[in-house]
């Protein structure tokens, strides 16, 4: 799920491609009609939806509910959240829980929400970075599933920052996203006494 240029979900589909992966990407969904991920996952072949948050904005439960509604249709197992920029709600995240991640341009739990790189810069952080977390109804409040470190450099703006994380990002997400995958195939070690 996107809702701008899509650099994170192109890094994804490019993990996806290797067949040992472990996963097929069934759809790319939006809430912003015309941006640049959807046409990348056009152009790749891939299923493109857009529920224009627009015109849900006096209910939100039908917002979550015609998104909840594609997914299913898609058959959706996994849900990854990238650069998607609405906050989902609790009836929708609580019947995916489990089944969706997020990248968040913070080490969490400091800097949840937005303007995360220039809060970092403006308290005097030293070292930045980004997470992948389960989601749960409280935002950006998961369980940590991965992180990677980036130093704050000395004259540092929210640009080059931004930058700096988003390079982490794109490695990170592909790993934790492929360990997350063969974690909910393992089977579960059944312990017997003789």
């Amino acid at each position: 799920m996107v809702s701008g240029t899509g650099t994170n979900m192109e890094v994804l589909l490019n993990a996806m491609a290797d067949p040992d992966f472990g996963a097929n990407p069934v759809m790319v969904l939006s809430n912003r009609p015309g941006i640049p991920a959807l046409e990348k996952a056009a152009n790749r072949g891939i299923r493109v939806v857009c529920i224009d948050h627009r015109h849900y904005l006096d209910n939100r439960l039908d917002f979550d509910a015609a998104i909840d509604a594609a997914l299913r249709q898609a058959r959706v197992s996994v849900v990854c959240l990238a650069g998607f920029m609405r906050i989902l709600g609790f009836q929708f995240v609580s019947a995916w829980e489990g089944r969706i991640l997020n990248i968040h341009p913070s080490l969490l739990p400091e800097f949840p929400g937005l303007d995360t790189h220039r809060r970092v810069i403006e308290t005097g952080k030293t070292f930045s970075g980004c997470t992948v977390h389960a989601v749960t109804p409280e935002l950006d409040a998961g369980p940590i599933l991965g992180q990677a470190a980036v130093p704050v450099l000395p004259g540092d703006t929210p640009t080059c920052l931004a930058a700096r994380v988003n390079r982490a990002e794109h490695r990170l997400y592909p790993a934790v996203l492929r360990r997350f995958l063969n974690k909910r195939r393992e089977t579960p070690t059944r312990l017997t006494t003789p």
